[in-house]
């Protein structure tokens, strides 16, 4: 598409991080921070379920756009909400997210935000804990994550966002209005990762197959906004799963909202080289909650390995 720039950099295989955790651990662990699909028809929405299985491709066909992310979690009484901004290529499946984490409960500091670099299979954040260098980024590979990194990051991948959709089951059109200055579609409607994962891209399939076996349930309810065109302008998700506490204290609602807007923009991603990723442990930075939380895992570190 005209106007729109890419700078595209390798990375290798070998090499990364594995996280556990992740950005939603850090934020929850210290309290601060059924068959074939079936549609209802209405009036000037057509298949609902059909218009929403064509919403990622619709994307691919416009190109890129800008993205805001928000994701609230809530656990135990806690209730924290991480924001991120960036853009997206549809085409190439590369995206750059800034991320920032709430504030302590207090108010009195906040966190450095996180750059977050999204690419088919990979996670790649800066600022993401102690000790790792300003120059370096820290890797991980989604597939390995039991969530998919649908959560993990503290935002979903817009794109893995979109192909959740294509595991819809049922799905309703709600009616017009209007986002943004945009008139919109609304659709409401359940969501099955795993059928998602048999018809999503090489990038996102066997992420969304783990977050299938890796949420309490592989079922997921959904609000989408679509435009004219079937683009999705906004999209909001419920996920659930096991916070992996050892004194059971149960589930993690997370509601992760996606919007895109600015169709076409420019967009500009480098990818780290292999000697630009930190290898190492990797603890909470001074202030940050730092044990668990993450979908299914444990300690709150990033643990060295390859991955």
């Amino acid at each position: 598409m005209v106007g729109r720039e890419r700078e595209l950099r390798s990375w290798r295989a070998g090499g990364g991080l594995a996280l556990v955790g992740g950005v939603v651990g850090l934020c929850l662990a210290g309290a601060g921070c059924s068959g074939q699909g079936t549609a209802v028809q209405g009036a000037d929405a057509g298949d609902p379920v059909a218009a929403l299985h064509r919403a990622a491709d619709r994307l691919v066909a416009a190109g890129s756009a800008k993205a805001r992310t928000a994701m609230q979690m809530a656990s135990g009484g806690t209730r924290v909400t991480i924001r991120g901004e960036g853009v997206y290529d549809f085409e190439e499946r590369l995206g750059q997210l800034k991320v920032r984490l709430p504030q302590d409960p207090a108010g009195t500091s906040e966190h450095r935000p996180i750059t977050e670099l999204l690419a088919p299979g990979a996670l790649f954040m800066k600022n993401r804990g102690a000790g790792v260098p300003d120059d370096k980024w820290v890797r991980v590979e989604t597939d390995s994550l039991s969530d998919g990194n649908l959560v993990t990051g503290g935002a979903t991948d817009p794109f893995a966002a979109a192909e959740v959709l294509r595991g819809t089951r049922t799905a309703r059109f709600v009616g017009r209005t209007e986002l943004a200055g945009t008139e919109v579609r609304h659709y409401r409607g359940t969501a099955d990762l795993a059928r998602a994962a048999r018809g999503a891209s090489d990038g996102n399939r066997k992420a969304l197959a783990a977050a299938a076996e890796g949420f309490a349930t592989a079922e997921v309810p959904f609000d989408a906004y679509l435009d004219d065109e079937g683009r999705i302008r906004k999209v909001r998700h419920r996920f659930s799963f096991s916070n992996g506490r050892r004194d059971g204290t149960g589930i993690v609602d997370v509601a992760s909202t996606t919007l895109l807007y600015d169709f076409g923009a420019a967009v500009r991603v480098r990818l780290p080289e292999e000697q630009d990723i930190y290898v190492g442990k990797i603890a909470a930075e001074p202030g940050e909650p730092g044990g668990t939380g993450g979908p299914g895992e444990g300690s709150g570190a990033v643990a060295d390995g390859k991955n």
